[in-house]
This record gives structure tokens, C-alpha cells and sequence, in this order.
């Protein structure tokens, strides 16, 4: 057998998705699902900041995409938004005016926070305990998703107090407190998801 064929024969072949081709096109899924989230918005009379689902869904695209096809997915879903495509939260004037207006920093964090989750439960998911536990795959999901979600509010917030100029106890009551219960649960949701899908996968 010649020498190139049999290096041919003995490299492993890459799947779909590992692919320049398919990490774009889990990058365009990716940045479409959290477009889908941003929709299922609730407007609150006490801040600019709408109650959403798109936390919920940039961290089921860091956990399933992994660091760069997470922060892939999420710069194209900004470059979507700022473009005016329809993929921000109806509750805001769209485009260029909402990605820098009081609800910037959040948008700014979804990048930041998909890496963060990817590359977290990535590497947990290295452990040979973590391969054979759904509990741990879950366990190390939730680390993942709060990590991210660290993300979310220091850059949301921080920008929400600059541009509307507020006190440390306005920002708190603006833009964190109202949305860390159902932080709590869209992290629990994410881990769950993404612990079942590797379960179902390894089936």
C-alpha cells in the first residue's frame, strides 16, 4: 500500500459538524434559536429590560456548541440584530438604536457568556466520571450556566447604570434582582436539556 494512501487510510475522519461548513451552520442555528428566545419577551413597568427566554437560549447554545461555535453563534446573531434583522426583543426600537441603547450590555454579554458555558463544561466533561454520570454532565452544566450568567448581569447592568446614570441600589433594582429567579430556573432548564441530549447521544 503506498505510503499516502495508508496516512489517508489511518487519519481519523472528521464528522459533519467539526467542519469549517458545519460550524458555520451550527453558528446560523445557533444565532436562529436565540432569535426564536428573544421573542418570548414580557415587557415590566419598572425597567426598560424585558423579562425573556434569550438568556435560556444563549446558554443552550454555549453548552451544545462548545466555546467558539458559542461565540461563533452569538456575534452573528449581533450582527443580525444591528443589521435589522427581527432577532432582538420586540420590546426595543430594533437595530443599531438597541444594541447600544440600555439593553447594549446584556446583548454585548451573549458572546462572552456562550464561550464561557462551552468551554466550561467542556473541559469538565474530560472527567471519565463526568462521561458516565448524567448527574455530573448535569452538575457541571449548572457551574457552566451560572459562570455564564455572571456574564449577563456585571456587563448588563453595568451598561444599564451608565447610560441611564443610576445609583448602585437602582441597578440592582433594575436590571439584576427582578431576573435572577427565573435566571435560577432557565439555568436548571439549559442543564437539563443539554444533560439529557449527551445522554440521549451516548443511547
Amino acid at each position: 500500500m503506498p505510503f499516502a494512501t495508508q496516512t489517508a487510510t489511518l487519519a481519523p475522519s472528521r464528522s459533519f459538524h467539526e467542519t469549517i461548513a458545519g460550524q458555520a451552520l451550527l453558528a446560523v442555528v445557533g444565532s436562529a434559536v436565540v432569535g426564536l428566545c428573544a421573542h418570548i419577551a414580557v415587557p415590566l413597568p419598572f425597567t426598560p429590560v424585558p423579562l425573556s427566554m434569550v438568556t435560556l437560549g444563549v446558554l443552550l447554545v454555549g453548552l451544545s456548541l462548545g466555546p467558539i461555535a458559542g461565540f461563533s453563534a452569538m456575534v452573528l446573531y449581533l450582527i443580525e440584530g444591528a443589521s435589522g434583522l427581527p432577532v432582538f426583543s420586540p420590546h426595543g426600537p430594533g437595530g443599531l438604536l438597541q444594541l447600544f441603547g440600555t439593553n447594549g450590555g446584556y446583548l454585548f454579554s451573549y458572546p462572552l457568556a456562550a464561550a464561557a458555558a462551552g468551554a466550561i463544561v467542556r473541559l469538565a466533561g474530560k472527567s471519565a466520571f463526568a462521561k458516565s454520570s448524567a448527574t455530573l454532565r448535569f452538575a457541571s452544566a449548572a457551574v457552566a450556566g451560572t459562570v455564564a450568567s455572571v456574564f449577563f448581569f456585571a456587563l448588563g447592568a453595568t451598561w444599564l447604570a451608565h447610560v441611564l446614570h443610576l445609583t448602585a441600589s437602582a441597578t440592582l433594582t433594575m436590571g439584576v434582582i427582578p431576573f435572577l429567579p427565573g435566571e435560577v430556573v432557565k439555568i436548571a432548564a439549559a442543564a437539563g436539556l443539554y444533560s439529557a441530549g449527551r445522554t440521549l447521544t451516548r443511547a
